[in-house]
């Protein structure tokens, strides 16, 4: 029962810290860095075994999963907060690189490699965001060209500054769109569905009458532990879709990745 309560406590501690230090931080901007430092912490606590095994013993509970979900939409909020803010000063370096975007580049290369994507990949983001690590990581590191599709038209105007100022500008392109408004899929080999997309089942039952059966669709979710910092993929995904579980090494990933194909239908 002790566990119980070492779980909710440290919950309400993480979620107070980062609420508090997300609002301090439009007052003062140094204070971003302290946000940075307790979002990092926020990754290193669901990388713990430890706390894994607390969750797996009273994640079930509503008073927990109450108290989780909360975490995530404060988590998500100060996170995009950050990114703005990161992506503007960008060119001033005010801010360390902290361990979510460590985390984030070296999965992503972890991935163009496991799925093969190259100079002449054409991959789609969705829910690229202000500060596009994964888009930029893939488009400078193997050639690929990127599409980045983002809900939140701020976020796209300082995504397209960001690819200027790395001089991406010609591999990684910004569109302030919902998927559904997103027809150009004929060349499209690869589809990133980010782990803070909330809306993921609408998302991939869209993909379904779209993508190709070239098209490979890696969805990013958090279950369990890791829903603290990710929406998660609770239901099953429905439709003709070969499913496959992807492994990435360790423990030290922040999110979970499914790999979505089409399939051709048999008739019975």
């Amino acid at each position: 029962m002790k566990t119980k309560y070492e779980l909710l406590c440290s919950l309400k501690v993480i979620e107070f810290e980062i609420a508090e230090l997300a609002r301090y931080s439009k007052e003062c901007d140094e204070c971003y860095e302290l946000l940075k430092r307790k979002l990092d912490d926020l990754c290193v606590f669901i990388k713990s075994e430890e706390n894994d095994l607390k969750w797996n013993e009273w994640g079930s509970i509503q008073e927990i999963q109450d108290l989780s979900e909360r975490l995530r939409e404060t988590s998500v909020s100060a996170l995009c907060d950050m990114e703005k803010y990161q992506s503007k000063k960008a060119d001033q370096n005010v801010l360390t690189v902290g361990s979510y975007l460590a985390s984030l580049a070296q999965s992503a290369r972890y991935e163009y490699n496991y799925f093969g994507i190259h100079k002449h990949s054409s991959v789609l983001f969705i829910g690229s965001g202000a500060f596009p690590t994964t888009a930029f990581t893939i488009a400078q590191e193997t050639g690929a060209n990127v599409i980045c599709l983002d809900f939140d038209g701020e976020a796209v105007i300082l995504s397209r500054k960001l690819a200027h100022t790395f001089g991406l500008e010609a591999k990684v392109s910004f569109l302030q769109s919902e998927i559904q408004d997103f027809s150009e899929f004929e060349n499209i080999t690869h589809v990133f569905i980010a782990s803070l997309v909330k809306n993921k089942l609408e998302v991939i039952e869209e993909l379904k009458e779209k993508v190709t059966k070239k098209t490979k669709v890696i969805v990013r979710f958090g279950n369990g532990l890791k829903s603290l910092f990710n929406y998660p993929l609770v239901e099953n995904i429905t439709g003709n879709w070969q499913q496959t579980q992807m492994k990435l090494e360790g423990n030290e990933t922040i999110y979970e990745t499914i790999v979505l194909e089409k399939q051709s239908r048999v008739l019975a």
